[in-house]
């Protein structure tokens, strides 16, 4: 692999005001009270898209700019969103845990942020289908490879596998670690491509990869065609990779793959998120990922909310019964 010589630039962050952050919690409250407070109605879903519009203008503004150019990085970080710790309950701890209901310091707030990258998705063998997930540690699953795992999770693109993944990733902090040692790790190929070489390019865009769906989609057929990892404009590629389920078909994509791994970490960022931060990645060209935590099971642990957003969800309307949110398969 080249030697890295160019300076990394790191996610920007943008801190709300007090009036910012109670703008927020207006637009949440409007939602909430759409869709019988169901949060997987599309009244719901609906209003959040109306909810949008009451954002602060600076918070629209970087959102829109972001979905038409992430930049190098591909992620970026608000802080400051109306999250109150004390007002939230124990952190779930079963297995495949969801939001159903609309609630201000949480799923209300993720769905209307959402509103400025397109229309949320879900996924029917993932998590029951629901729009909002909790990302928990749960008992037993410590060294589980996925979001209800403690361990080092590996840099993925999210759903690689899924020929309509999610253009975007949104996790909101609600409760964060005890220690203070979780942070999401995320990796773009805009920052990882200039170290590699010309030959690992080339090869990386040969249909010599397979990728199986993560365990969070429980048995969900895994047979997956072959298909590159690197695809559309080679000078800015977009990314379809999952280092912990994607499987070089050859010899010499298991080498390019190996290279792109060490690339991806090598220009790799670390933030630790608290309550009230928002990250947002551009899942078309950028990993993530977490470092490994101790959980403690005792109602405090970390607890992240996550939604997709997809930018044309026409594009998916053979895999959507009823023109809904969730696909089928």
């Amino acid at each position: 692999m080249k030697s890295l010589s160019l300076k990394l630039t790191s996610p920007p962050s943008f801190a709300l005001s007090d009036a910012e952050t109670a703008a927020f919690r207006r637009a949440a409250e409007t939602v909430c009270r759409a869709g019988g407070g169901r949060l997987d109605d599309p009244d719901t879903a609906a209003a959040a898209r109306g909810g949008w519009e009451e954002l602060p203008g600076r918070f629209r503004s970087a959102v829109r700019d972001f979905r038409r150019d992430s930049g190098d990085c591909g992620v970026m970080l608000f802080r400051g969103l109306p999250v109150d710790e004390a007002l939230l309950p124990p952190t779930p701890t079963v297995d495949g845990s969801v939001r159903r209901e609309a609630t201000v310091p949480g799923a209300a707030l993720l769905m209307t942020a959402a509103g400025g990258l397109g229309d949320p998705a879900a996924y029917a063998p993932e998590k029951s289908g629901a729009l909002v997930q909790d990302v928990v540690p749960v008992p037993g699953r410590e060294d589980f490879e996925g979001n209800a795992g403690s361990t080092l999770l590996s840099f993925h693109i999210e759903n690689a596998f899924h020929v309509h993944r999610p253009d975007f990733v949104m996790l909101l902090c609600l409760r964060a670690d005890h220690d203070g040692t979780a942070g999401l790790r995320t990796g773009s190929i805009r920052q990882a491509l200039p170290t590699l070489s010309e030959r690992t390019r080339e090869v990386l865009a040969r249909p010599e990869f397979s990728t199986q769906p993560p365990p969070s989609f429980g048995s969900a057929d895994g047979t997956t065609p072959p298909r590159p990892v690197l695809y559309g404009d080679p000078e800015d590629p977009d990314l379809r990779v999952d280092f912990s389920a994607t499987t070089a078909l050859t010899l010499e994509a298991r080498q390019a793959l190996v290279e792109l791994e060490a690339a991806v970490n090598a220009t790799s960022h670390t933030v630790r998120l608290t309550p009230g931060d928002l990250a947002i990645v551009d899942n078309r060209v950028t990993t993530h990922g977490r470092t490994a935590f101790r959980p403690r099971y005792d109602g405090g642990d970390r607890w992240l909310l996550r939604t997709f957003a997809v930018a044309d969800l026409r594009r998916s309307r053979s895999h959507r019964p009823g023109d809904g949110y969730v696909l089928s398969h």
